[in-house]
This record gives C-alpha cells, structure tokens and sequence, in this order.
C-alpha cells in the first residue's frame, strides 16, 4: 500500500473477514466487469482463507487474493486497482455497520458507556479512510519512484507496473454507480452476516434478538479492526465477544463457544481452499520451464 494511512485503513478492513467464500465477491466483481464470474469467488475465498488462516498479518490476504484473480485470467493492474478499490468501500460499509452497532447499544444498553470511545474511534477510521482514498489518486506513482525493489516485487508479482495500477484505479473511481454498488453490497453483507451467530444462539437456546447480536457482532469487528496487526484477531475476538457479550446477559462460556465456532468454521473452509491454491500456484511453477523452453 503506498501510504501509511493506506496500510492502516487497509488493516481495518483486513478484520473484516466473514466467512471465506462469502457472498462479498459480488461486491468486488461490480467494480471489474467483463470478468468470468468464476475468478471473484475465487479470488475472495482465497483472499479470506489467507487472512483467517494463516499466522501472518491480514493484509496478506489481499495480495493472495489480487494475485489468485490475476493468475485466473485477470489483468494484473485491474487485479491490483479492483482489490485495493473493494478494500476500500468494504472500509467504509464497515464504518456504517459498526456505527449501526453502536447505535443499537446506546439505545438498548445505555449504561453500556462506550458512545465515546467507539464514536471517536469511528471518526477515526472515517478520517483514515479518506486519506486512504486520497492516497490511491497519487500513491502508486510515487511508491514505483520511491522504491524500484518493491516496484519490481509488485511488477514480478502481478505482470504489471505500479503506473499501470494508478490508472486501473483512476477507472474504476471514474465509475461512481459501480462504487456505490460496491458499496451497498458490503454493507448489505455486513448486516446479514449478524444471522450466522444469531442462529447459532438460538440454537444454543439463547434466543437473544436480532438487534443485540448486530450490536455484538459490529462491534466485535470494529475491536478486530483496531488490532489488525495480531495474526487472526487472536485472543481479540475472544475478549471482544466476552466484553460485548456481558451487556447482554451472555455467558463467559457461551461467548468463547461463538468465537470457536467462527474459528472453527474459518479452518474448515480455509484450509481446503489454500491447499488447492498451493498445487495450482506448484503447476504453474513447474510448467514454467518448459513454456519457456517452448518460447511460449
């Protein structure tokens, strides 16, 4: 990412990981069309699989993600603009969505006494996310001035220049429906994602309602978010869960079961996708060769 507020509003929206293969794909193809329909969830279940999964930073995950669309078929530097663009509007649904949380908690829990903290935090982010925009008009450019090791690192990566991206970006924001719709999509993803756990209570026999857990579940992300560099959110999410989950009557016990289940629903979609990634990312490596050999 080209600016330090880049890498931070990107590790804001690293935390932001639903469940791999979610419908959020959707949100990244309305930036890329023309693209097989195939390449985004594929793209996005490698892209989740790497941040939940693996034991690094989240933002790995997008650089996995933007290179599986681009080994699929995807020009690099619109592999590269579009995961940066999605980033991006996928930040700031989740800036609504924990604001629509935190609303909800004022309302149903006042004495919660987290207005403050959290809204401050949300101005925070907004701030973070429109230098992030800013940063992407002119970033790239000077990244590739600034550093030809990493210019070269990203060219090798992504068949492409950082110039190359810095255009692909100014396309895609020339397109304001389709940044909108990128938009309303994550953020329509965000709130639906509140069903998983709300059934997962119920079933627990704990019919807490829909508001509560989208209050729990919002601000659980947001607490993520703050503590992106932690590989996985680990010991956050817990906590958060813990936290949160007291305002509402939950249990110590109920909470660190939710917070298993989501981790244990990451590892089971996550694992297969990444192993299938690593044998086609080898193919490619050992066919290499002989392409070349071949002069194809």
């Amino acid at each position: 990412m080209p600016a330090q507020g880049g890498r931070q509003s990107a590790g804001i929206a690293a935390s932001n990981q639903q469940q791999p293969g979610s419908p959020r794909w959707s949100a990244w193809r309305a930036l890329a069309p023309g693209v097989p329909v195939w390449v985004f969830p594929w793209g996005r279940l490698i892209r989740d699989a790497g941040s939940e999964v693996l034991p690094l930073s989240q933002l790995g995950g997008y650089i996995l993600g933007a290179r599986a669309a681009a080994l699929a078929g995807v020009r690099g530097a619109m592999a590269a603009a579009s995961t940066v663009a999605d980033v991006t509007m996928e930040l700031l649904g989740q800036i609504v969505y924990a604001a629509l949380g935190l609303g909800m908690l004022s309302a149903l829990q006042p004495r919660a006494d987290l207005t403050i903290p959290v809204g401050g935090g949300l101005a925070a982010a907004l701030f973070v996310a429109a230098a992030f925009i800013v940063a992407q008009q002119y970033g790239f450019g000077l990244m590739e001035r600034a550093s030809g090791r990493l210019a070269r690192r990203w060219a090798k990566a992504f068949a492409t220049s950082a110039a190359a991206v810095q255009s692909a970006v100014h396309d895609i924001y020339r397109r304001r429906g389709a940044l909108l719709a990128c938009f309303l999509l994550h953020l329509a993803c965000w709130i639906t994602s509140a069903l998983e756990p709300w059934l997962a209570l119920k079933f627990m026999g704990i019919p807490l309602g829909f508001g509560p857990v989208l209050a729990i579940e919002s601000l659980l992300y947001a607490a993520r978010s703050v503590a992106f560099v932690i590989p996985n959110a680990l010991g956050v999410q817990e906590a958060a869960y813990i936290l949160l989950g007291g305002f509402f009557g939950i249990g110590a016990e109920v909470a660190l079961a939710l917070s298993l289940l989501k981790r244990g629903r990451d590892l089971c979609l996550g694992i297969p996708v990444l192993l299938a990634w690593q044998f086609l990312e080898a193919r490619r490596a050992v066919g290499a060769p002989s392409r070349r050999a071949r002069g194809l």
